[in-house]
């Protein structure tokens, strides 16, 4: 089960417009959670952490556990609304979750046995087209990571996401491609040694041929 970065918020009694900017001018940023079938309620989150977890990035597909006064909930950003000038946060709103409950997620890859990986021990290199892969998944299993195992790869092979195993239960958001997570490159070295072999070998055939109108 993954962590869960932990968001501290405070519950407001006030609602409605006048009570927001009163939530504003105190530099905290008035929010909402709803959902899983219960009363939504009314919180406020510091303005600065708000901004640090903005900054993170993905911050519409982090799993995050609210903190309300003591009171531990588990939630899914579904919206933040931006000053139009300042292009500053002014609101956000928080979707409860239950165990049961399906959300769309960034799961980061990890790569595994690369000791093991005969392309990377005949001087290729690894070449990570994906650090992370958005999966549809259970709020009650998420995983950590997504294991990419290298055992057996060579250079040239290109590892799809149909060639890993997914956590049980998750599937890949993107279902109309086979789409590249990372490929086992040639070393520089290999690849300027076969583009100027390529070249001599044309330059061969070009003088032949002229060789053959004379």
């Amino acid at each position: 089960m993954a962590e869960l970065n932990t968001l501290p918020v405070m519950a407001r009694a006030g609602v409605g417009k006048g009570a927001a900017r009163a939530v504003r001018r105190e530099g905290l940023v008035p929010g909402v959670i709803y959902g899983d079938g219960k009363d939504p309620v009314a919180v406020s989150v510091k303005h600065n952490l708000l901004l640090k977890a903005l900054k993170r990035g993905k911050f519409l597909s982090s799993l995050l556990e609210l903190d309300v006064d003591g009171e531990k909930i588990k939630v899914i950003p579904r919206d933040v609304q931006r000053d139009v000038v300042l292009d500053l946060p002014i609101h956000v709103d928080f979707l409860r979750l239950s165990e049961r409950s399906r959300i769309n997620l960034f799961v980061p890859v990890e790569f595994i046995n690369q000791d093991k990986c005969p392309g990377i021990k005949k001087g290729g290199v690894l070449n990570v087209v994906r650090h992370d892969v958005e999966l549809k998944v259970r709020a009650g299993n998420i995983p950590e990571a997504l294991i990419c195992d290298l055992e057996g790869w060579e250079v040239g092979d290109t590892i799809h996401i149909s060639s890993m195993e997914l956590p049980g239960g998750a599937k890949p958001v993107i279902q109309d491609r086979d789409f590249t997570v990372a490929t086992i490159a040639a070393p520089s070295g290999l690849r300027s040694s076969e583009s100027d072999e390529g070249e001599g070998e044309g330059e061969t055939a070009e003088g032949e041929e002229v060789a053959d109108e004379a």
